[in-house]
């Protein structure tokens, strides 16, 4: 006969918390459809886990009898909302709920993929002029 120690369980309890607590629609969630637009919740999600456990004899025990045992575990989770993604037609664009930067470097971060895509119009545009001028 197998003998299940008392740990096995407190680890499996907490495992299946912690797994009902963590899944992608925790991270990614649920859309929300408002006037034609699309929401998508996006989070970030921490936790922690930990747990310890002991067998040990009290004064009086006889050699035979089972160990006693002490343990116990924890858990905790953070969730922290970042941004949504909003979808509207063929467009989708990431709204952050995070606070505005706070340096200048943070600003110009922020501002990349803008600057990216304003760039390239940019290039663009004068390739199709440069190429609108030579075929005249």
């Amino acid at each position: 006969m197998e003998h299940n120690h008392p740990i096995n369980d407190l680890l499996s309890t907490t495992m299946e918390k912690i797994r009902t607590m963590v899944d992608a629609n925790t991270i990614i969630g649920q859309p929300i459809q408002a006037e034609g637009v699309t929401l998508i919740p996006v989070s970030k999600l921490s936790f922690g886990f930990a747990s310890g456990g002991s067998d040990f004899t009290t004064k009086n025990q006889k050699p035979t009898a089972p160990n006693t045992f002490g343990g116990g575990t924890g858990a905790g989770a953070k969730l922290e909302p970042l941004a949504f993604l909003v979808v509207k037609g063929d467009s989708v664009r990431l709204l952050s709920v995070a606070p505005p930067p706070a340096t200048t470097v943070d600003r110009v971060i922020d501002m990349v993929p803008e600057v990216v895509d304003k760039v390239t119009g940019f290039i663009e545009k004068q390739q199709e002029k440069k190429a609108a001028d030579t075929a005249l």
